[in-house]
C-alpha cells in the first residue's frame, strides 16, 4: 500500500470532518460534533488560521490526519497541542497513525517548538498503547481537564 503524508489543504475538509463524526462515534458521543462546516474550514484556511494538519492519503483517499495548533505554556514556552490524530478503522494498523504522529514530531522539531500534548480517553486502551510506544511519553494522571463552552 502506498501512503502519502501531506498538509491539508481546504479541500480535504469535507472528508476531515467524516473522520471526525467517525471518531465521535468510536467515543460514544457523536452528539458532541456541534462545529459548523464554514466555521472548520474558515478555522484552517481562513485570513487567521488557528490550526493546521497532515492528511494521510491510502488507495487515492485520504484515509487519516493530525490536526494540531499551538498552545503556550509559561513553563515550558511554544509546544504542538495534537487536537485529533485519527485513522479510519479500515486502515488502523497500517503505520498511517505513526507516519502522521512522525510528520508531527518533525514539524514541532523544526518550527522549535519545546514538544507535543495530546489528550487521550483512559479507557481508550488502542490509543493509549499505540502512543506508549513513544520514546519519553508522559502520561500525566495529575492534571483534570476543564471546560466552560460558550
Amino acid at each position: 500500500m502506498h501512503i502519502n503524508i501531506r498538509k491539508a489543504i481546504k479541500e480535504d475538509c469535507t472528508r476531515m470532518m467524516e473522520l471526525v463524526n467517525e471518531l465521535a462515534v468510536y467515543e460514544k458521543a457523536p452528539e458532541q460534533v456541534t462545529v459548523d462546516f464554514n466555521h472548520f474550514i474558515e478555522s484552517g484556511f481562513g485570513p487567521n488560521p488557528v490550526w493546521w494538519a497532515y492528511v494521510a492519503e491510502a488507495d487515492g483517499a485520504v484515509q487519516g490526519f493530525a490536526l494540531c495548533y499551538t498552545r503556550y505554556s509559561t513553563w515550558k514556552g511554544q509546544r504542538i497541542f495534537l487536537e485529533d490524530l485519527l485513522v479510519t478503522e479500515k486502515y488502523r494498523g497500517n503505520g498511517l497513525g505513526k507516519l502522521l504522529v512522525d510528520k508531527v514530531i518533525e514539524d514541532g522539531k523544526g518550527k522549535q517548538f519545546t514538544g507535543i500534548t495530546w489528550q487521550v480517553l483512559d479507557w481508550n486502551e488502542p490509543a493509549i498503547n499505540f502512543y506508549k510506544k513513544y520514546e519519553g511519553v508522559v502520561f500525566d494522571e495529575e492534571w483534570v481537564n476543564c471546560n466552560i463552552n460558550f
